[in-house]
């Protein structure tokens, strides 16, 4: 089997390697493994998570040290993703009592109506780069959380996060056969999708993926499928005085995490007599950002995107929006040779006859200007994607307006359009999702209904359409 590695992005030094997994064996030993999870209480279950959460309290630090050198995101980045990963457990403990809670309903003629929900079985979770702890947890989580079993394959960009986080389960009495680590590319996931054995799988990544797996999910209703898939989202600024604010808020959408966030700001959408003093402002924000390495002292605001290769695209990418009559306004630069580090970069593509309708994962902001409100909900609304949206604006009426007409599952009015709380649920329409939001909802696709209409002594009888006896 091939080896992979994982290096560090801001030095290039490998990090972790280690050997393709074996499917087959990963499903067949979650399979052994889940029923008996799934019979244990509740609280049973509810009380091993709150021990995951301690586990990764107490190593809080190396969590988010590795997560830094493994992404190259800032360390007060990967700080925060850790917490997250605590207060996953605890929020889902609440939704699960909220979404899937033991009901009774009202049932004619002395039954009893009771509304209970089962365990899918074995879960596969395909986790992603850019939060390879918090993300993949956030489905981890609630699966473990309902009865399932879990067969994780992180991104094979950050195999070392992974393989922490589910140490971590372990450590905390998950039995190992209830969370299993599937080390692999391309191809292992692929397996893991379309192996008989699972019964769901649960996604966040691209579009492109998750196209092909919503494809390879057609024809198997039987299996439970939620995309957490990415966006091409819009921010409007709009009717505002304070400039300084909105050039943060842009900046604070559009660049954090080097942009690859699945909500950052794509599109800036701008009010033409606001168009040129708000990109001053942003400009003179922009040339006192820090980009370094995840350690550096003074903290960078951003580090490098994940690999060299991605890099390029991206500079393949702004080239392309130049050649097709982008007007670039900050280039996109590559301050350390051989290393992915990136200058956040702005173009003007409001004179480009065709725009294209695709996620640039990483600090590339497209401009657009307009001179109707309208217009630029239009304007935000012409993406196949649908996940958030924000508009910076004074005017109450205007959000409204955009809040009723912009298609998006996450809505925001000044503030960013990143920095969703797992408190609410997340996921958007179109290319962004398949409507089984997660976060809060991930709940929802843990577990499946089951309504049962029950009595203490078997009663029947027909009162019409017998002959007489």
């Amino acid at each position: 089997m091939p080896e992979l590695i994982s290096e560090e992005p801001a030095t290039g030094a490998i990090l972790w390697r280690g050997r393709a997994g074996d499917v087959d064996a990963e499903v067949a030993t979650a399979r052994a493994g889940w029923a008996g999870w799934a019979a244990r209480p509740l609280a049973f279950r509810v009380e091993t998570l709150r021990r995951f959460a301690n586990v990764v309290r107490q190593r809080h630090e190396a969590f988010a040290d590795l997560i830094a050198r493994e992404t190259g995101k800032p360390l007060w980045e990967a700080r925060s993703e850790v917490d997250s990963v605590v207060a996953k457990v605890d929020i889902s403990v609440t939704a699960y009592a909220d979404r899937t809670a033991q009901r009774r309903l009202d049932s004619p003629m002395g039954s009893r109506m009771a509304l209970r929900h089962k365990p899918h079985g074995v879960l596969a979770v395909l986790g992603p780069y850019n939060f390879p702890a918090h993300l993949p947890n956030g489905h981890i989580v609630p699966a473990l959380l309902a009865g399932n079993a879990v067969v994780f394959k992180p991104s094979e960009k950050t195999l070392a996060t992974g393989a922490f986080l589910v140490e971590c389960f372990h450590a905390a009495g998950v039995p190992e056969a209830c969370v299993r680590l599937l080390i692999g590319g391309p191809a292992e996931g692929k397996a893991l999708a379309s192996h008989r054995g699972i019964d769901g799988l649960l996604f966040t990544g691209s579009s492109r993926t998750g196209l092909a797996l919503n494809r390879l999910f057609a024809d198997r209703p039987e299996k439970i499928l939620a995309l957490e898939m990415g966006g091409n989202n819009p921010i409007v600024v709009w009717d505002t005085p304070d400039l300084h604010t909105a050039a943060v808020l842009v900046i604070q959408s559009a660049f954090t995490s080097a942009g690859q966030r699945c909500t950052a700001a794509r599109r800036l959408i701008v009010q033409e007599r606001l168009a040129d003093p708000l990109i001053e402002a942003m400009d003179a924000v922009m040339r006192r950002l820090i980009v370094g390495e995840p350690h550096a002292d003074p903290a960078p605001f951003m580090g490098p995107v994940i690999d060299n290769e991605t890099a390029e695209l991206l500079t393949e990418s702004f080239l392309a929006l130049m050649m097709g009559g982008g007007r670039p306004i900050r280039h996109l630069e590559r301050p350390v040779e051989g290393r992915p580090f990136l200058l956040p970069a702005m173009i003007d593509v409001t004179d480009m006859a065709e725009r294209p309708d695709v996620e640039l994962f990483g600090p590339i902001l497209q401009i657009t200007r307009r001179e109707d409100f309208d217009d630029a909900i239009e304007e935000a609304n012409a993406t196949r994607y649908g996940l958030s949206a924000s508009l910076v604006s004074q005017t109450p009426a205007l959000y409204d307006r955009f809040w009723a007409n912009v298609r998006a599952g996450i809505v925001n009015w000044n503030r960013p359009t990143n920095g969703a709380s797992s408190k609410a649920p997340f996921g958007g329409v179109g290319w962004s999702g398949n409507h089984r939001p997660g976060a809060y909802y991930a709940a929802d696709y843990c577990a499946f209904p089951v309504v049962s209409n029950e009595a203490d002594a078997a009663r029947a009888s027909i009162g019409i359409g017998l002959r007489e006896a």
